[in-house]
């Protein structure tokens, strides 16, 4: 299961390809398993040691920023949509909406412009 999210680490700036939903869904599934216990940790050592550690959690986010973005355009690839798609996600509520469908959608048979199909 982990095979997944270090794949996006190795991947972490490739834009091109696709993505499937397995990836990208393990991919999110460990990045909030991880920033809930750095975030537990943090604020556990902060209440013991008087110090706000809540930093460590936007570190965490610094490094996962480019590899979440990267496997996020993959994932459009695969649904056949464009990478620039995910600036829907700038139309309140519905833009939000709308992408989690399309990372929900299943995979476009066959290849399409950005490459084969990963599951086959």
């Amino acid at each position: 299961i982990m095979e997944w999210y270090i794949k996006c680490f190795r991947q972490y700036a490739d834009f091109s390809g696709r993505a499937r939903r397995k990836e990208y869904w393990m991919f999110c599934l460990f990045n909030v398993l991880i920033s809930f216990c750095i975030g537990f940790v943090a604020g556990f050592l902060g209440v013991l040691i008087d110090t706000d550690l809540t930093f460590l959690v936007w570190i965490y986010s610094l490094v996962v920023f480019l590899p979440s973005l990267a496997v996020c355009v993959r994932r459009l690839h695969d649904v056949g949509k464009s990478g620039w798609m995910y600036f829907i996600i700038l139309i309140p509520i519905i833009g939000a909406i709308w992408l989690i469908v399309l990372f929900c959608t299943d995979s476009n048979p066959g290849a399409n412009k950005w490459g084969v199909n990963p599951k086959e």
